[in-house]
């Protein structure tokens, strides 16, 4: 599955310089996944069951600055999808220039209160609105 997500840079997002910091790239990305699944018809966090998506990984390869008020698009796009794990990629694009790459994945655990979070497999149903 690919998505296509549309955002505008915010002050508060900036450097003195008016220059994105970088630690909101990771931010952008995620926040393109989660469009995505909610373009699916889901919730990272599902409601009635126990589960959720642990990050267990991010990188991000920085080509170009972006500025204040500047439009731009998070293409996000499943590349592998395990029975316990979900890995995405990621481009930040400001119009035909590439400002960022990126790639992040996420682990399917039990969120049981009062118990360490455990890998367990990702149901069925996310899986095939997630294919599809």
């Amino acid at each position: 599955m690919e998505y296509r997500y549309q955002r505008r840079v915010q002050f508060y997002e900036t450097d003195l310089a008016g220059i994105v910091h970088f630690s909101w790239f990771p931010r952008y990305m995620e926040e393109a996944e989660h469009a995505m699944w909610r373009a699916a018809g889901l919730s990272i966090t599902p409601a009635g069951l126990d589960i959720g998506f642990a990050r267990v990984s991010v990188s991000v390869e920085f080509h170009a600055p972006l500025f204040f008020e500047e439009e731009f698009q998070v293409h996000v796009r499943i590349a592998a999808i395990s029975r316990r794990s979900i890995r995405y990629a990621c481009a930040i694009t400001r119009g035909d220039t590439k400002i960022a790459t990126g790639t992040m994945a996420a682990v399917c655990v039990q969120r049981r209160p009062g118990e360490t979070f455990r890998a367990v497999e990702i149901p069925a149903e996310v899986v095939d609105r997630l294919k599809s």
